[in-house]
């Protein structure tokens, strides 16, 4: 599960403490839900964006600073859930907070 946002780092620094608190009990709720159903693996915010560095495709491996992807949405964390299907992954991602944008991409397991 990806977590976006458009403008996500700003949005957040302007957040006053109540809307912090707000949005951390979604994040506990979405995740005791989960634990009903299944696991969270693992989870976390990310460091703002400006922290970021790409490394380009080749064999030179080039290194630009920031995300690659030219998105108006930025990428402010993850989930990597254990639950029995998409369904229901698709369900408990409705219980995240409803400002951000939640991607659900199985993992390739071989």
């Amino acid at each position: 599960m990806l977590l976006t946002q458009p403008d996500h780092y700003e949005r957040w620094d302007a957040m006053e403490r109540t809307e912090r608190d707000e949005f951390f009990a979604g994040l506990t709720r979405f995740a005791d839900a989960v634990a009903e159903r299944g696991s969270v693996v693992a989870g976390e915010g990310l460091a703002h964006h400006a922290q970021a560095r790409t490394l380009g495709p080749g064999p030179d491996r080039t290194v630009t600073d920031g995300p690659f992807a030219e998105a108006a949405e930025q990428l402010g964390g993850f989930y990597l859930v254990d639950l029995p299907d998409l369904g229901t992954a698709v369900e408990l991602a409705r219980l995240l907070p409803d400002q951000i944008t939640v991607e659900l991409r199985p993992a390739v397991v071989e």
